[in-house]
């Protein structure tokens, strides 16, 4: 059973057609479960664990990032240059 009805020598699979995490195979009359717009889900369980690797990600990039900037913004005394005036600002290249 698909849900793909485009050529048939060139199948490319339709995004309906499994579960996203445990790829079992999505029947056209059982409960399909999206998260995010067009990620489908055979149950709650697939999608919620989806949805808990998902944060986890972003927290772990969020910290790496803010950490980041923070190392940044740290300026040893030694290499800033009293009166020097410093521009910030948005720089576009063409």
């Amino acid at each position: 059973m698909s849900y793909y009805s485009g050529c048939l020598d060139s199948h490319k699979p339709h995004f309906l057609e499994a579960c996203f995490l445990c790829r079992k195979t999505l029947g056209r009359s059982s409960d399909i479960y999206m998260y995010r717009g067009n990620t489908p889900f055979c149950s709650k369980e697939c999608r919620q664990e989806q949805i808990e690797i998902d944060q986890s990600t972003e927290k772990k990039s969020w910290k790496m990032s803010s950490s980041s900037s923070r190392s940044i913004r740290k300026s040893d005394p030694k290499d800033s240059t009293p009166n020097k005036d410093v521009r910030t600002g948005t720089v576009a290249v063409a």
